[in-house]
């Protein structure tokens, strides 16, 4: 009996530490059986684990932390880039929203997190994180981490086009900043990048070299010791001095494999980098076989046998994109075009995983800027095919691929707008608020509150995880189909011949679609004709220009003319314009088609005078027009007139008097012409005429418009929530801002597109205020007639050149070719008759359908 009893004593008292084994403890437990053993199968594992840790304790949410960092860490290691990028995210909500502390989440999950932003190219989100932990080593003194952030902030700037501005950071820090020889040798390492990026070399030798003496004989410093000899093979490698760079890059390799247990991505980077430099000594077999080896590291059970990889086992990784494009250049120096499509194809379908997972605009626009530079390699390349075959679905590839770099971030956000949750579409705009809050501040340059900054940073940082948490069923894509016979039904129905630019780095092409054909026409030296392009756009920076050199104006508007391939005069009177690059800035209408040594403005021989021309951002555009929303035309109009200050309009209070005049509807004057006044109107009117100052903006500032309360910037239009038949900027640079060649400008039209305007008449520069009052008056008059917005545009300006009151100088193209129209070519009352026809069609034969019935009834 004593026997069973002591069993049962002891069978009680393990039953008790059992059950006084905690959730915490069971969580640390998972943490420590994977962390000893990490392959895929236990991170399988502990996944399923995970879903069971229901966690209700501040300790026990900490142990969840601890857990996803961990996971995360090894998720990367396994090129699971996109699972551990979701997990720190998930580590980070979870810390911040129950207020955790006790763990140094910078080091082991902000940094990391950082990191993988960077590389798959969500440069926002780099930046704000960064900046977050930045800001809490600041705070803290934690010199280290504070140093951490700035060479981590260093790499987001290199990677996203902005080598200045980490040029400026490095510099300042080191002059600032109390550093450690190790600190200040990574420092100088990075700014040895930049100066590379920037093609500074002799001030990237001299850092780099200071770096290397800086970090030699540190076990620690391998790896940075490793990036700067490889920066110096790099270097020079471009100067052609195979000898030092191949000496420099083996130095390299020695460092790089002192560090043990690399991660994946970085040994792979070696490899590419090593294909790069004997690519770049024509030793085309060497560097096909360490494109293999990046390959093998970065794909499991990648197949050698194969030339490219399977587009499954493909992911969002900016190596894999920069192999395969250098593998496409390779094989088109085996002379193997199709093949060299094939592999620059999938690097467009690499491109469309990373658009699903970025948030912010500016990082979609940065990565646009990207896939442009390939297109252009395979708009050369399906040029080239059909020069050498005359197949014409050569060209009709190299369209629809040029079209799918045409304002991809600005279509999906319109195409987004339609199918998101009303949960989503709340995030975004606060969002998009938090970020002008931002941007207002720091424009305030020493002045700003850097604390409100940061507060602003953090706030859409909790913003974008918890967007991204909602796991909406919408995906960004830039994948569309144009179908080629709905475009030339559409350009039929319209009798239009459509011209679309592609502007690249080495030429500029034009597609020219006309009686069912596309004419793709390459033009030559792209920096000789954009720098006549830009002489041109000169032309109308000063009221003066053109008048003081009429024949000077006369001989280049020709030229350009000629450059840019346009249509000669056809049956087909209408011609629909899709610039790229600088031609977003260029006023077509305005091209001299005729040369003449006539001075009098009226009677040069412009474009103007041959074809109805309107503009758009993509063909996508066209195609998918909305109808009309107002079957008939009232006007909001915006005035703020500015009276008795140096921003006073006096003309337009003509212009003001004329609308009055001429249509229905609400007029916002003076003081009552405020931001508040125009969004609670805005949604009422089918026009909405703004009468005010705008600006272009600069590198620092964005564009911006004046109400008479406030000026309002371009991306605080975007929430407006806007759909009116047209928008009428009659203000000065509305259509300027920074230009991106993906995405045009940054500009206040852009504002008002992001609104849900499809219809919309802006300017190109200054305009003079008299004239534009004059132009705003014979516009409009021919609206009232009834013409399209489209026709009103151009019957306009030639009314204007015809007007004998205005004199000949202020005939000049700048005072009436500034104003320029994008979207439908439909007329109101015409697109609501057929509206009519089409629903009195359908009650005739309803009517029909009831007296049949009723007559059946009745003989029954």
């Amino acid at each position: 009996m004593r026997f069973f009893h002591l069993l049962f004593l002891f069978t009680q008292m393990a039953f008790s530490q059992v059950s006084q084994v905690t959730l915490e403890d069971k969580i640390y437990n998972a943490v420590d059986v994977f962390v000893a053993n990490p392959n895929a199968e236990n991170l399988r594992k502990l996944e399923i684990e995970e879903n069971f840790f229901n966690a209700k304790t501040k300790p026990e949410f900490l142990a969840l932390v601890i857990l996803n960092c961990n996971k995360a860490y090894f998720e990367n290691q396994f090129s699971l880039t996109n699972k551990a990028i979701s997990t720190y995210e998930k580590a980070w909500q979870l810390y911040q929203k129950n207020k955790l502390s006790n763990y140094d989440i910078t080091e082991y999950c902000l940094k990391p997190l950082g990191n993988l932003y960077t590389i798959i190219g969500d440069y926002d989100s780099a930046e704000n994180t960064i900046k977050q932990y930045f800001f809490i080593a600041n705070i803290d003194e934690n010199q280290q981490q504070k140093i951490s952030a700035i060479l981590n902030l260093s790499n987001v700037y290199q990677s996203s086009g902005k080598s200045d501005l980490a040029i400026i950071l490095i510099e300042k820090t080191l002059k600032t900043e109390k550093l450690t020889p190790s600190q200040k040798g990574m420092l100088l390492n990075n700014l040895g990048t930049n100066y590379l990026i920037t093609k500074n070399n002799e001030k990237a030798k001299k850092a780099l070299e200071t770096s290397i003496k800086l970090l030699s004989g540190n076990k620690l410093q391998s790896q940075n010791l490793s990036n700067a000899f490889r920066n110096l093979s790099q270097i020079y490698s471009q100067e052609k001095n195979f000898v030092l760079a191949n000496s420099y890059f083996e130095k390299a390799q020695s460092e790089f494999i002192k560090t043990k247990n690399q991660e994946p991505r970085k040994i792979a980077k070696l490899f590419y980098e090593k294909a790069l430099l004997f690519f770049e000594q024509n030793r085309i077999n060497d560097a096909k076989l360490s494109i293999n080896e990046v390959y093998k590291v970065l794909i499991p059970n990648y197949n050698s046998k194969n030339i490219l990889p399977n587009q499954k086992s493909l992911y969002a990784e900016t190596l894999l994109l920069d192999v395969l494009d250098l593998q496409a250049v390779i094989l088109l120096k085996e002379n193997k075009p199709k093949t060299a499509l094939e592999s620059y194809m999938l690097s467009f379908y690499i491109e469309d995983l990373f658009q699903s997972l970025l948030v912010y605009e500016n990082s979609k626009i940065i990565s646009q800027t990207r896939i442009r530079s390939r297109a252009e390699k395979c708009i050369e390349i399906y040029d080239y095919l059909y020069q050498k075959e005359k197949n014409g679905s050569y060209v009709e590839k190299a369209f629809l691929l040029s079209e799918k770099t045409k304002s991809i971030v600005l279509k999906n956000y319109i195409s987004q707008g339609k199918t998101i949750s009303k949960e989503e579409k709340v995030i975004l705009e606060q969002l998009q608020n938090w970020n002008n809050t931002i941007v207002r501040e720091q424009q305030k340059l020493g002045l700003a509150d850097i604390s409100k900054i940061n507060f602003a940073i953090k706030k859409q940082n909790e913003l974008m995880l918890l967007l991204k948490s909602i796991k909406s069923k919408y995906r960004n894509s830039s994948k569309e189909n144009i179908n080629l016979i709905s475009l030339f039904q559409k350009l039929d129905k319209d009798k239009a011949i459509l011209i679309s630019y592609f502007s690249g780095a080495e030429n500029m092409y034009s597609f020219t679609l006309q009686n069912h054909k596309i004419k793709l026409q390459k033009i030559e030296n792209a920096n000789q004709s954009n720098s006549s392009i830009r002489r041109f756009i000169t032309y109308f920076s000063d009221a003066n220009a053109i008048t003081n050199d009429v024949s000077g104006y006369n001989n280049l508007g020709n030229q350009v003319y000629k450059y840019l391939k346009l249509p000669q005069k056809s049956e087909d009177k209408n011609l629909i314009i899709i610039p790229d690059g600088i031609l977003n800035f260029f006023p077509f209408e305005a091209m001299i088609t005729e040369k003449s040594t006539t001075t009098n403005f009226a009677k040069m021989h412009y474009l103007l005078n041959d074809f109805v021309i309107g503009y758009n951002n993509s063909v996508s555009f066209y195609l998918d027009e909305k109808p009309f929303q107002y079957p008939k035309e009232t006007i909001l109009g915006v005035f703020p007139i500015f009276e008795n200050s140096n921003l006073e309009l006096s003309f337009s209070k003509k212009e003001l008097e004329n609308l009055k005049n001429g249509f229905e509807g609400k007029y916002l004057e003076k003081s009552e012409a405020t931001f508040k006044n125009f969004k609670a109107n805005a949604s009422h009117f089918s026009i909405l005429h703004l009468s005010t100052h705008a600006s272009s903006g600069n590198v620092d500032e964005p564009a911006s418009i004046r109400f008479y309360d406030q000026e309002i910037l371009y991306s605080e239009l975007y929430n407006l929530n806007i759909n009116p038949n047209l928008v009428v900027l009659s203000a000065c640079e509305t259509g300027l801002g920074k230009l991106y060649k993906s995405e045009g400008a940054m500009s206040v039209a852009r504002g008002f597109q992001f609104a849900g305007s499809q219809n919309i008449l802006f300017s190109l520069w200054k305009v003079n205020d008299y004239t534009t009052s004059l132009f705003m008056d014979k516009f409009y008059k021919n609206i009232k007639k009834g013409n399209s917005y489209f026709g009103s545009n151009q019957q306009a300006k030639l009314d204007f050149l015809k007007d004998k009151s205005i004199s000949n100088a202020k005939k000049s193209p700048y005072y009436w070719s500034a104003m320029i129209y994008y979207g439908t070519l439909e007329n109101v009352n015409t697109t609501n008759y057929w509206i009519w026809i089409s629903v009195v069609g359908i009650l005739i034969v309803f009517l029909f359908w009831f007296l049949y019935r009723k007559k059946l009834n009745f003989n029954m």
